[in-house]
């Protein structure tokens, strides 16, 4: 068999975690597909982007498009300019984009329009909120994409309630969890714990950066609100997100925030850094998809500062509670963790560490 091309797009931070397991699937195929990597600099956090290639033990990229941000029809056309002249460089008989960012959908359009068949990793999620940009980028990318790999049930109802091919439609489990399982023995070597002062199960762990939640001064105003209220029982971890750090700046909320007892702020954190310190939470508050799935397999407790979400199964047999933005709701269910009654849960099917693998296999048969 001639040797067969395949490019993975990454463009933020949560593609790395999804591509590395897909890359290192690829090298045992090795003598029949050459494996690319094309990161479009979507976050363009030079020193994050490279500490999370270190340690998820990718290549350097093949290419790097170096887009930054702006606006999301900015960001995305340029990705679209930038990722055609890749495609008419390489000529690659696959590409493989994941998730729901703008790179996801931009490279998805440009190389359909090409002839370049396409395969999105992580197809078939929905959250049923159009306001959410992602939204808009999973709805688009599964209804171009040839093939459609899915990581939960709900992504097959969801596809074929759509009208797409029960042919194309692929559920191989979750390779988010495949990075969790291949790294979470290295990750207990990190001394971040040490470093920031915190102890197993006596602190919660929180990640805020949607719009939704950060922009506005009367979602920052809960937000803190939340933390001054929980903070008496645990230590408050909060690795800012640098968009959340603009607009605390913007609002003038620092004062308020440093007179917050237990509140830990720390700058952005690297992959095994970050998954040391949730194998070891209390409890986790987020906005994150992915955080959603990672608590749900390592059994934390995790409470959704949303009022929807595209990964349903986490909320249905896993750790996930969505409250919104419900300060006493979130307040309350805290804690009943703290006080030892949290939600039980349990792994998804297929949520075994080779999703990776079950995809290089099927993309293998299908080139």
């Amino acid at each position: 068999m001639p040797l067969k091309t395949v490019i993975s797009i990454v463009g933020a931070r949560p593609n790395f975690m999804k591509v590395a397991p897909l890359h290192k699937a690829f090298q045992q195929y090795a003598n029949s597909i050459r494996h690319l990597i094309v990161h479009t600099g979507q976050h363009y956090d030079e020193a994050m982007s490279k500490a999370f290639f270190d340690d998820l033990e990718l290549p350097h990229p093949d290419f790097y498009l170096g887009v930054g941000s702006g606006t999301h029809a900015e960001q995305t056309a340029r990705i679209m300019i930038e990722f055609e002249k890749v495609l008419g460089e390489v000529r690659p008989d696959l590409v493989i984009v994941v998730g729901d960012v703008n790179s996801t959908v931009a490279c998805s359009l440009v190389s359909v329009k090409l002839g370049v068949p396409v395969a999105h990793v992580e197809a078939g999620l929905r959250s049923g909120d159009r306001s959410m940009p992602e939204e808009i980028n999973r709805l688009l990318t599964d209804t171009i994409a040839d093939y459609l790999f899915v990581s939960e049930p709900s992504g097959v109802a969801n596809l074929v309630k759509e009208g797409v091919g029960a042919k194309k439609i692929h559920l191989v489990g979750n390779v988010m969890i495949d990075s969790l399982v291949h790294y979470r023995r290295k990750a207990g070597q990190s001394q971040v714990m040490e470093k920031l002062g915190v102890r197993a199960r006596e602190f919660t762990l929180v990640t805020l950066h949607r719009p939704s939640n950060v922009d506005t001064l009367q979602g920052l105003d809960k937000i803190l609100s939340i933390f001054e209220r929980v903070s008496p029982r645990t230590t408050v971890l909060f690795p800012l997100h640098p968009r959340t750090k603009k607009m605390i700046d913007q609002y003038g909320l620092s004062g308020r925030i440093g007179s917050i007892k237990n509140l830990k702020l720390t700058e952005p954190l690297g992959y095994l850094d970050f998954l040391r310190l949730l194998d070891n939470a209390q409890l986790v508050l987020t906005d994150s998809g992915g955080l959603q799935e990672e608590t749900t397999y390592l059994g934390v407790p995790c409470l959704t500062l949303r009022e929807n979400t595209e990964r349903p199964i986490t909320c249905e047999i896993g750790t996930n509670e969505l409250c919104g933005l419900d300060v006493d709701k979130i307040v309350r269910k805290s804690f009943e963790v703290y006080d030892g009654h949290a939600k039980p849960g349990r792994i998804p099917e297929l949520w075994d560490g080779n999703a990776a693998q079950r995809i290089a296999g099927i993309i293998l048969k299908k080139l």
